[in-house]
């Protein structure tokens, strides 16, 4: 009995054009207007809706991070606990107890209103400029969203505190 074997055999030159050429060819243009996502923070005017959005899903999703892990409680109309209520404890940055409430409190809020985000690491750091009251300090956060890809992204955020 003898074998058969079934070839399919291709031409390079049928496989098509690429997506961008045919965007352009259609449109008559290179760039193509992708659909809005969320509102960009802090807010600007945009050019073409009131205010400047965002049409990328991971620059969306770490803005809204960013402003989850700022927002105080009581600071969201509706949600009173929403954030990681970080403001009451910024008298005590640079000691272990704020690493470890932060850590918490940050764990406690991504877990309700993003729990899609996956936090990796957290530091923290804080500059005690001499003769100044304020001290500027700040935590990084590493994380990733395993829904768009593994990719470890981070986020920095400022927070001053008198003394």
């Amino acid at each position: 009995m003898a074998k058969v074997r079934e070839r399919k055999v291709y031409s390079f030159k049928s496989v098509g054009e690429k997506l961008e050429e045919h965007r352009k060819k259609v449109t008559g243009r290179e760039d193509i207007d992708l659909p809005p996502i969320g509102i960009k923070t802090p807010l600007e005017y945009g050019n073409r809706s009131l205010f400047k959005m965002h049409t990328d899903i991971k620059k969306n999703i770490s803005d809204n991070l960013r402003n989850l892990i700022l927002t105080n409680h009581g600071e969201r109309l509706g949600l009173y606990d929403f954030g990681a209520n970080l403001l009451p404890l910024s008298m005590e940055f640079g000691t272990e107890n704020f690493d470890s409430e932060a850590i918490a409190r940050i764990g406690i809020s991504v877990k309700k209103y993003m729990p899609f985000v996956n936090l990796i690491t957290f530091e923290s750091f804080n500059e005690k400029i001499d003769n100044q009251i304020v001290t500027k300090g700040g935590i990084r956060i590493t994380y990733s969203v395993p829904a768009i890809d593994n990719k470890k992204n981070i986020l920095e955020v400022i927070i001053y505190s008198g003394a």
